[in-house]
């Protein structure tokens, strides 16, 4: 596993954010140091496939990167008959993705956008970490896309970052999280960089705002099952 090293290079500080060969190269290390419940939230999704997926359906994986929740779903998956398929819309993720899978015949990698990715007969969709790097005009719809395309008691999982509605404990959370990196040995100087690439790429939503659509969406029951600092996880059951 290579050492994310981007961000003492000082070119990146005036880069956004992309997930280019450079962040696949190092993606592994950078979700360990920078996402504090990252491994908790992959090892949850084998526990809830095993629970939720249903015999003749797929699941789906959309911004799969290089396939954890992928291979999470298929370990965890005690049902016949399920295609599972992961959607990215980076070239070099989907490379390397192909590649961590390889041999896993039930995982379908694809270059593809997720907001023109229709859910088919899903029992359980996956997007970790990725909702919020879209469009928020776009985010209503693609919710409202996965709701139709869960089959009754299907299972979607969303991972996030987010805010704190309270700007005093927002303030509290994200010093917290900068700590996190510290203590995995980014320099104050790189969390800068990074944090500066990410403004305007990575927006951030509440909770609230969260779980508002998942309710308008159709989804009959919600909860926030996971969270570490200001990152969650949501689970909703059509």
């Amino acid at each position: 596993m290579d050492e994310d090293k981007l961000y003492i290079d000082e070119k990146l500080g005036d880069e956004p954010f992309r997930f280019d060969e450079s962040v696949a190269r190092v993606f592994p290390d950078m979700l360990r140091r920078s996402i504090p419940g990252y491994a908790a939230s992959i090892e949850a999704i084998g526990s809830l496939a095993a629970r939720y997926v249903k015999p003749g359906t797929s699941c789906y994986d959309l911004g799969c990167s290089l396939g954890a929740a992928s291979l999470a779903m298929h370990q965890g998956n005690r049902a016949e008959d399920v295609r599972i398929i992961a959607i990215d819309n980076s070239a070099a993720m989907v490379e390397r993705c192909r590649a961590a899978v390889a041999g896993n015949d039930d995982i379908d990698v694809q270059l593809a956008d997720v907001r023109e990715t229709p859910i088919v007969n899903a029992s359980m969709v996956v997007m970790n970490y990725t909702l919020q790097f879209l469009d928020l005009a776009a985010r209503d719809d693609i919710v409202r896309g996965i709701h139709s395309g869960l089959v009754p008691g299907g299972l979607f999982l969303l991972s996030e970052k987010v805010v704190d509605e309270d700007a005093h404990m927002e303030e509290l959370l994200v010093d917290l999280h900068h700590e996190h990196k510290r203590r995995n040995d980014y320099s104050q100087l790189e969390i800068s960089r990074k944090r500066a690439a990410l403004e305007n790429v990575l927006i951030p939503e509440t909770v609230a705002a969260h779980k508002r659509r998942l309710s308008a969406a159709g989804f009959a029951h919600t909860a926030v099952w996971l969270r570490y600092f200001n990152f969650v996880s949501i689970v909703a059951i059509k």
